[in-house]
């Protein structure tokens, strides 16, 4: 620790994702200072120091950025939910554009024949889901609900959150209230939020069976502020409704632009952005430039987010998941859109579903969409089927280069375009869509 060091002043020359300047003071160590911008002169401290560099702390911003910002929350210098709300939006956005290219360029040894442009939203109010932590704090008398701390496994104080839907924002106090009267409040560590277009609905995950009492206060609760409840005592597969009437109606999101609105289960995956995401969805078709006569794979498909639109477009799309319920999900969506051209199929994308049956089928164009760990072990596959085209859509930036680079050396594709998308304004994370085109 070096919380007695003297006061510095200096030059930030650059910004992390996590939202820290990078401050490089001659013949010394770098160190990181959380709320510094690059460009900024500022007066910091040294607060902790590592082997490699140093942690600070911001004392006054000298010299302010153009680029900087008023967080629009009270708690964003203690949330661990954000790291970029000192950053103007646009800055955010060329900043996670600039990651991408430079991870592209670094680890993958290439560069896009064309950069997409960002796709955008609202950056505010935008979060439709959200793991919100729980915790009884005796000393203070109630029961804290929100995100952690940074790097502290505390929960923030807080009544209100700028980036989950307002609905959601608006419970917190309501929900601190709740969990507080409940009998189990030190056993609910964790309530999940998702707002779908018919239903707010929470996921308790509770330790220890509610009393009877808790759970009328919990029916009280729901009716009074129009929630469905789940309990999730294990697993996901433990989620359970509280009121069983509540299972008879899926949530759901609609695709105008597409005629189609998909239901969803409160433990399916589905983007946290819903505008975002319906451009992304655009985009993707765009990028594939599907024809009637196309076969379309869909890696990673989950409830059919791509492959129901795409099955518009296109003979035929199989869907590919590892996630059993997410699969069923799928299956019941293309039903209820009356798309007979769909067939979805069960595999572990990232073990032995690479070596399917279906990897010794032609596909004229693939969607991707793989978790962070990216798609390696599938590339052999996708370049036997010998699409002419392939989206690939990435929440990792270092994963989406190493198996850019791999497409481009290996498997006979050229990277045609990519760009970002910010699916989680005011925060680290970059998502991003790449074409790659058969040479």
């Amino acid at each position: 620790m070096a919380s007695n060091s003297p006061a510095e002043i200096a030059e930030v020359i650059d910004l992390t994702l996590e939202g820290a300047g990078v401050v490089a003071p001659p013949g010394g160590k770098r160190v990181l200072v959380p709320g510094a911008l690059a460009g900024e002169q500022i007066s910091f401290r040294r607060q902790r120091r590592r082997r490699n560099f140093d942690e600070g702390v911001l004392l006054e911003v000298l010299r302010p950025s153009a680029d900087r910002a008023v967080p629009a929350c009270e708690y964003f210098s203690r949330c661990g939910g954000c790291a970029l709300q000192h950053l103007e939006p646009a800055a955010q956005l060329a900043m996670k554009q600039a990651t991408l290219l430079d991870s592209l360029q670094r680890i993958g040894r290439i560069a896009p024949e064309q950069v997409l442009a960002p796709i955008s939203g609202a950056v505010w109010g935008y979060r439709r889901r959200a793991r919100l932590a729980v915790r009884h704090v005796p000393g203070k008398g109630r029961v804290l609900v929100g995100f952690r701390e940074r790097e502290q496994p505390r929960v923030v104080d807080m009544l209100s959150c700028a980036t989950v839907h307002p609905a959601v924002s608006r419970l917190l106090p309501a929900l601190s209230e709740l969990v507080g009267a409940l009998t189990l409040r030190a056993r609910l560590p964790q309530i999940e939020v998702t707002v779908a277009d018919n239903a707010t609905a929470l996921v308790l995950r509770v330790l220890d069976p509610p009393a009877a009492g808790d759970l009328e206060l919990l029916r009280k609760f729901a009716v009074s502020h129009a929630l469905r409840i789940y309990l999730q005592g294990g697993g996901p597969d433990s989620i359970t409704p509280l009121d069983p009437h509540a299972a008879d109606e899926d949530l759901r999101y609609a695709m105008p632009a597409h005629g189609l609105s998909l239901a969803f289960g409160p433990a399916d995956f589905i983007q946290v952005h819903a505008e975002v995401n319906l451009r992304m969805i655009d985009q993707a078709i765009g990028l594939l430039e599907p024809v009637a006569t196309d076969r379309i794979l869909d890696l990673y498909c989950g409830i059919g987010n791509f492959t129901l639109p795409l099955a518009k477009r296109a003979a035929a799309v199989t869907g590919i998941e590892g996630a059993r319920p997410a699969l069923e999900r799928a299956r019941q969506n293309a039903a209820a859109a009356g798309l007979s051209n769909t067939r979805f199929i069960e595999a572990d994308l990232s073990g032995a579903g690479t070596e399917g049956a279906w990897t010794r089928e032609s596909f004229d164009l693939v969607l991707l969409d793989p978790p962070r760990t990216g798609a390696a072990e599938l590339l052999p596959a996708l370049a036997r089927v010998g699409a002419r085209r392939i989206v690939y859509v990435s929440c990792h930036p270092g994963t989406l280069a190493r198996d850019a680079g791999l497409l481009v050396a290996g498997h006979g594709y050229r990277l045609r375009a990519a760009g970002v998308m910010d699916m989680f304004p005011q925060t680290s994370h970059v998502e991003s869509m790449a074409l790659f085109v058969k040479k």
